[in-house]
């Protein structure tokens, strides 16, 4: 299975959050749309940065309360991995384990077009594995 089809099933909204908001809003964002990361981009198409629950964590941890005040600039990943269209689930799966990542932003043409959590990627290839065991009990039972 490829990305697009994942894409396909869950749609290609993806939450964004401009790079000089505060940190708070980031938080009230997350917890409004119930997901672990918001894609940083001053314009809804370039990415600038990625922000997980997990960066808002480590500053409150290293800087206080006062880090919610900040810009997402200051906490968010700005090395960020993404990954297109056409690349595969098992793709998707190394890459999210080997380099622990939760969150992997879709871009075709250097534009933003989707992201894909690593609960998508375990929901679809769960479903590829129920698909293979059935037509493999089918084939077991038919008597061929």
């Amino acid at each position: 299975m490829l990305v697009r089809n994942i894409l396909h099933r869950k749609g290609r909204w993806v939450a964004t959050i401009p790079s000089g908001a505060p940190v708070r809003e980031a938080a009230r964002e997350l917890s409004r749309h119930g997901i672990g990361a918001l894609v940083v981009s001053d314009d809804g198409r370039t990415i600038r940065g990625i922000l997980s629950e997990r960066d808002i964590v480590r500053g409150v941890a290293e800087e206080g309360p006062a880090s919610l005040e900040q810009p997402v600039s200051s906490l968010m990943t700005s090395g960020v991995h993404t990954c297109r269209l056409d690349d595969t689930i098992d793709s998707l799966m190394a890459v999210m384990t080997e380099r622990r990542f939760r969150h992997l932003p879709v871009v075709e043409g250097g534009e933003l077009v989707g992201i894909v959590s690593i609960g998508d990627v375990v929901s679809r290839r769960v479903d590829e594995l129920q698909t293979e065991a059935r037509a493999l009990h089918d084939y077991i039972h038919s008597g061929r």
